[in-house]
């Protein structure tokens, strides 16, 4: 049986979110410990460069790719700075999981935001890291 279907917010709000989909997505390894980053993250919103730090073995190429996977998935969602508000150097395109996603995890003792924040935490980070972590996400 297949767990239930649910709407997803978000860009393509007529979509119906497939939690089936997403805990397929979210099982593969690689997939699983960047959902845990991006939950971990102290702003719940990570860029690529913050992923590329927590995990050295991957590109950063990669670490695109497996968004996309995600992303197509309803698992995380892409938040973008507008143009306009770009600081030219910084990211602009930042990662969080969905509303529909944390519902899931939430009813599946799945990725508990509490833990991952510590273990998140625990990590030494750069200064520029650091400045990344204290960027303003946008809202979308």
């Amino acid at each position: 049986m297949r767990p239930e279907t649910a709407e997803s917010g978000g860009e393509g709000a007529t979509d119906r979110f497939d939690a089936w989909l997403a805990l397929q997505r979210v099982t593969d390894s690689t997939r699983a410990n960047i959902v845990a980053d991006v939950v971990g993250h102290p702003e719940g919103a990570p860029s690529v460069d913050e992923l590329d730090y927590m995990n050295p073995s991957l590109e950063a190429d990669t670490i695109r790719n497996h968004l996309k996977v995600l992303r197509e998935a309803g698992v995380v969602e892409e938040l973008t700075v507008p143009a306009g508000e770009r600081t030219r150097g910084y990211p602009y395109k930042f990662y969080r999981v969905t509303d529909a996603a944390r519902d899931l995890f939430d009813r599946n003792g799945l990725f508990p935001e509490e833990a991952w924040r510590r273990q998140y935490e625990r990590v030494e980070k750069t200064a520029e890291i650091r400045e990344l972590e204290a960027m303003p996400r946008p809202e979308e």
